[in-house]
């Protein structure tokens, strides 16, 4: 009987200034149970000790010092210039991999893949599991998930350690634009990723998602600031599945699509309460965002009664008063701001609509 050819694969670690989270994630892709795996580690010009960490293992890995910081892009564009795998994983120096993870994705894929994205385990600094991301409650979207980025900008996907893409789909959408994914590249790989392909979805934790105080899309307390980024970030990648469109006939206004997706929306309602003058889009009323939210919310693939609570919330925050919608805001979009007993009912609400 002959023996299936294994589907060679790189994992690429962008790192900046995670020297005491790297050896880690290092570790995690060097342990891989399965046999034919790269790893390449580009450094974006830290400033801790990085390099000498990458240095202790020789030519385990491939490394790939960056002489100038460029951000999530410019790693991630370097990184894969260096690689040669057919499947390829960006894996964030913070987070780390289960040592099934890649046979795990290399036997969900086929032909007609595109991408494959699978949960990760939340944890904490000291690697204990706070909890899964995305919620288990919440439905991957796969197969072909255009009709629903068409419609929305968006669907049920994961961060950039529980995502791994097809090279010839790599090929086609890369290099990332580096001023405007300076931060977020993953979304970018994730929006135009399934132009050419199918969505293939693990519902098993893969790894693990370190959350910490240093993480780029948390942004501890700053609710203004994260909320204007995360808009912007949804604008550009937009844009990008836009103009990527464009090239075989479809067409896309980025401005409609997001008008229909409730994470948008409940972003660009933080960002008009926190801070109105800073709010990236003109002429926007919270009562229009709410409403258009509620109707967004309806129109999710989730349980009608998770559906109604969501829309129900939406409302409540186009019509409260500012500073209080601004604090329901925050404690939905920030579990650090919530008071114990909302935390606490939170969690009770959240498995009860599962």
């Amino acid at each position: 009987m002959q023996s299936v050819p294994r589907i060679p694969v790189s994992i690429i670690i962008p790192n900046y200034n995670y020297a005491r989270f790297l050896k880690r994630s290092i570790d995690s892709a060097l342990e891989q149970d399965y046999a034919d795996v790269e790893v390449i580690v580009v450094d974006d010009a830290s400033q801790d000790n990085s390099t000498t960490v990458m240095k202790s293992y020789g030519d385990r890995i491939l490394s790939c010092p960056r002489a100038q910081n460029g951000g999530h892009a410019a790693a991630f564009n370097t990184g894969f210039a260096a690689s040669s795998g057919k499947i390829v994983l960006f894996l964030d120096a913070d987070d780390y991999l289960y040592p099934t993870a890649v046979s795990t994705i290399v036997d969900t894929w086929d032909a007609a893949t595109a991408q494959v994205q699978s949960r990760l385990h939340i944890v904490d600094e000291r690697q204990r599991i706070k909890d899964v991301f995305p919620p288990p409650e919440l439905p991957f979207d796969s197969g072909d998930v255009m009709p629903k980025l068409l419609h929305k900008g968006r669907y049920q996907t994961t961060v950039t350690s529980g995502l791994a893409f097809d090279r010839t789909t790599l090929e086609s959408i890369m290099p990332i634009p580096e001023p405007e994914f300076r931060q977020g590249a993953d979304g970018y790989l994730a929006t135009l990723a399934p132009m050419y392909g199918h969505v293939q979805s693990i519902e098993e934790c893969v790894g693990a998602y370190r959350i910490h105080g240093a993480n780029h899309s948390v942004f501890g307390e700053k609710l203004a600031e994260r909320a204007r980024w995360r808009v912007t970030h949804d604008f550009r990648r937009m844009q990008a599945l836009s103009d990527q469109a464009s090239g075989i006939g479809l067409t896309i206004v980025p401005s409609e699509a997001v008008r229909h997706d409730p994470v948008h929306l409940e972003e660009r309602l933080a960002s008009l309460c926190a801070d109105r003058r800073q709010h990236p889009v003109a002429n926007d009323s919270r009562l229009a965002l709410g409403a258009a939210g509620a109707v967004a919310s309806l129109e999710m693939t989730a349980s009608l009664r998770r559906r109604a609570v969501l829309a129900a919330w939406f409302l409540s925050v186009g019509v409260l008063p500012r500073k209080m919608a601004t604090a329901v805001l925050s404690w939905k979009l920030d579990a650090s701001s919530r008071p114990e007993f909302l935390s606490r009912l939170s969690k009770t609400i959240r498995h009860a609509m599962g």
